[in-house]
């Protein structure tokens, strides 16, 4: 892949048309059920997204055990009832999309669907029962918190962790997987708590490479970030729009 430390400015603006080959390619292969790739697109995108859906619907009081059927279930349902079709790619945002369409099978799909098997042998969920219950506690400490807002802050929390790990591959596949260790805990810090002297002596640096390797770990860590964001809207949305409402939800929990 190349050094790291090659130079890869990209003004903040210039992130708007990142759509070549995004989620949202893979929402609309989903759609497409004459598609064989349509089914292991759909497992993508469960893969990719379900924490937030789960959290919404612990929200809205139902137990982990009965949470994470629905979750399975509203998935399958998703590319079974084909509810993909309806995005309109022009205007809708996929966080949008999803929360509305399980609003959609809350209110009207479930009863109906406890009734029979569910899963319908399409493809299994694997759920992190553990970790789902841990994030769930954690973001649900705020009482006043309501279950769509929690959707939206587990989304944020899940577009960031996306990017950590692309950041981390890359660093990884440079040969570099120990500088990110060192540094990962640098993205969330301000300048001024790092101990970048600890974090020199550690990595066999000078202080002052230290300081640039943060910089472009940080700065790399907000252009993977804004790619990840771009990937889960509609071609000319307002990527600027998307990623303050995003921090705003951020700062909710």
């Amino acid at each position: 892949m190349g050094e790291l430390s090659r130079e890869r400015e990209m003004e903040s603006g210039s992130h708007d048309d990142i759509f070549v080959t995004t989620r949202w390619t893979v929402v609309l292969a989903a759609a497409d059920h004459s598609s064989p790739q349509a089914e292991q697109a759909m497992e993508e995108i469960c893969k990719t997204y379900w924490l937030p859906l789960y959290a919404y619907i612990r929200r809205r009081g139902h137990s982990p055990a009965d949470a994470e059927d629905l979750t399975q279930e509203f998935f399958h349902q998703l590319l079974d009832k084909n509810w993909i079709a309806d995005i309109d790619r022009e205007k809708g945002r996929l966080r949008a999309f999803l929360i509305t369409a399980l609003k959609r099978f809350m209110a009207k799909e479930w009863r109906k669907a406890s009734a029979q098997k569910r899963g319908g042998g399409l493809f299994h969920l694997s759920i992190d029962s553990e970790m789902a219950e841990g994030r769930y506690a954690s973001a649900a400490k705020n009482p006043s918190i309501e279950a769509e807002a929690l959707f939206d802050h587990q989304w944020a929390l899940t577009l960031l962790e996306l990017t950590v790990q692309r950041l981390k591959n890359e660093y990884a596949a440079a040969g570099k997987a120990e500088v990110f260790l060192a540094l990962k805990d640098g993205l969330s810090m301000i300048s001024q708590a790092i101990d970048y002297a600890t974090l020199a002596d550690r990595l066999s640096m000078s202080e002052g490479a230290v300081r640039v390797a943060v910089h472009r770990m940080r700065k790399r860590f907000r252009e993977l970030y804004r790619e990840e964001v771009a990937q889960t809207l509609p071609p000319g949305a307002l990527l600027d729009e998307e990623l303050r409402y995003l921090a705003g939800s951020l700062a909710q929990g």
